[in-house]
């Protein structure tokens, strides 16, 4: 992994608090960590107290560094007393399914929205060091209630460094797009079919793209980001796209696919750097930043985020860029998704 001595030498005796950290990306975060670095300690904060109860007996060799808060981030008080003496948080609680987001509008409002300002709150009442808020593609340009909430939430933390005066929280968001091997993701269903020898395999829209990460590639972003951020910036790693009548090629080649119609709230293609914000977006090597619109915190107007903390350099993009799934140059062929699969 790049930057690794620089990652033990930061996360050596640090506290590290992930909300939602029994999903998919906590307990592949939470093991890479406790694996390759030496921490102090990590704070497990999620509702599931059987998820928990799996994931202590799954990491029982670490047992002495893991901490498990049962909590929800809708409660700040137990937020407030859970981050207590922490060093950095990682923010990845949220309610994520599209379709019910769009069924119970309120639910996913007081969680990817009132829960996002709990946890800012939190951390600059603890004077937690860094925070980094998990987002999504969704957020980019939002036509589902799931999306306009992650939107919501990230210009919440990209914000917050503005708040926080003299104290030393910085808050950044770290932005991708689907993830292979997680629990939303489409290959377990597709897989299922393939088990099923299922008559079609359905595809909401032949013509559909999505950006493609592993959850490996996912925690390593994150990881690198922490050392990357000045505060305020969104990150986005450059990933290749997929088509989805490939990916149901890749798995199930035998069986015919058909067409059944996008879901609510459901894009053809997916954006994780809008066209709109192209004054606000830096270039890097393999991953690309956009600066918040505001940032007047210490020292922000006189970074132009065009070098990050880490000192990569990064120019600014032209007029009309967008980081699409459709335009992406970087796209995978069955036979690339098939090896990819087989990795993750």
């Amino acid at each position: 992994m790049k930057y690794k001595k620089e990652l033990e030498n930061f996360l050596k005796n640090k506290t590290i608090l992930i909300t939602g950290g029994t999903g998919s990306f906590g307990n592949r975060f939470v093991g890479k960590v406790l694996t390759d670095y030496k921490v102090k300690k990590i704070i497990i904060y999620s509702r599931d107290e059987l998820k928990q109860y799996e994931m202590a007996q799954r990491l029982a060799d670490y047992s002495q560094k893991l901490r498990f808060f049962i909590g929800d981030i809708r409660d700040l008080a137990r937020l407030k007393l859970a981050m207590n003496g922490v060093d950095i948080v990682i923010h990845a609680a949220a309610l994520k399914q599209v379709p019910a987001a769009e069924y119970n509008p309120m639910e996913c409002i007081k969680t990817n929205i009132n829960g996002a300002n709990n946890v800012i709150e939190a951390a600059m009442t603890n004077n937690i060091q860094k925070v980094i808020a998990l987002s999504t593609d969704k957020a980019a340009n939002p036509i589902n209630l799931y999306g306009a909430t992650k939107l919501c939430s990230d210009k919440l933390f990209t914000a917050a460094n503005n708040l926080v005066g003299e104290g030393k929280t910085r808050f950044a968001v770290v932005r991708y797009g689907n993830v292979s091997g997680s629990r939303g993701s489409v290959v377990p269903f597709f897989r299922k079919l393939k088990e099923q020898n299922a008559e079609f395999i359905p595809i909401t829209d032949m013509e559909m793209t999505r950006f493609w990460i592993s959850l490996e590639q996912g925690v390593e972003f994150v990881l690198t980001s922490l050392l990357r951020m000045h505060g305020g910036e969104v990150f986005v790693p450059k990933i290749p796209s997929v088509r989805i009548t490939d990916l149901a090629t890749a798995i199930a080649p035998d069986i015919p696919q058909k067409e059944i119609g996008i879901r609510p709230g459901e894009k053809i293609h997916e954006l994780m750097c809008p066209r709109d914000d192209y004054q606000h977006v830096i270039e890097f090597d393999d991953f690309f930043i956009i600066r918040p619109s505001i940032a007047t915190f210490s020292n922000s107007s006189a970074l132009h985020y065009l070098t990050t903390a880490l000192g990569e350099k990064g120019c600014p993009v032209s007029r009309n860029f967008e980081y699409n799934s459709h335009t992406n140059p970087d796209y995978m062929d069955v036979e690339q998704i098939r090896e990819f699969l087989k990795k993750v």
